[in-house]
């Protein structure tokens, strides 16, 4: 078994919501884009999940046209199907018609069996100041470990 190959990250996720709980879901893809995919040419910016008629589907997914395919390549943007079980799919649904709550996938991957992999996260949008405070939180840390670096290393 192989392990996991990370094509892609959405680095901007964390950032810019809360993450609540997160799940793995297959996708539905075409020869080229799987190609295409194993040459890591993914791009996660600004893409989403959405439910619709009892099946998610994962939208501005940008999966780079396979540098040797012919006329049949496939279209870099298409919206992608996500392969969750019934009941997840019925979960999903049910919290994401709360207010705020949207699916964003956070990476594409190749499971350990092969298979093309998505990371979708349950989360909410975080307002301004709570990525002021994030920011401000990190710093401090950074403040703090850089003060214990500079005492040990004397």
């Amino acid at each position: 078994m192989a392990p996991e190959k990370t094509v892609a990250t959405n680095r901007k996720a964390r950032h810019e919501y809360n993450i609540l709980e997160t799940l793995e879901a297959g996708l539905v893809l075409t020869g080229t884009e799987v190609k295409s995919l194993r040459e890591g040419r993914a791009n996660l910016n600004d893409s989403f999940a959405r439910v619709q008629d009892g099946e998610v589907y994962l939208y501005n997914l940008h999966i780079s046209p396979y540098t040797h395919g012919n006329r049949f390549n496939h279209d870099p943007t298409r919206v992608r199907k996500l392969l969750l079980h019934r009941d997840e799919i019925r979960r999903l649904v049910g919290k994401t018609r709360e207010q705020g709550l949207t699916l964003v996938p956070l990476r594409v991957y190749f499971g350990d069996r092969g298979w093309a992999k998505v990371e979708l996260a349950l989360a909410r949008g975080k307002k301004k100041w709570d990525k002021r405070e994030a920011l401000a939180k990190r710093e401090a840390q950074r403040e703090m470990a850089r003060a214990v670096k500079h005492r040990y290393d004397r």
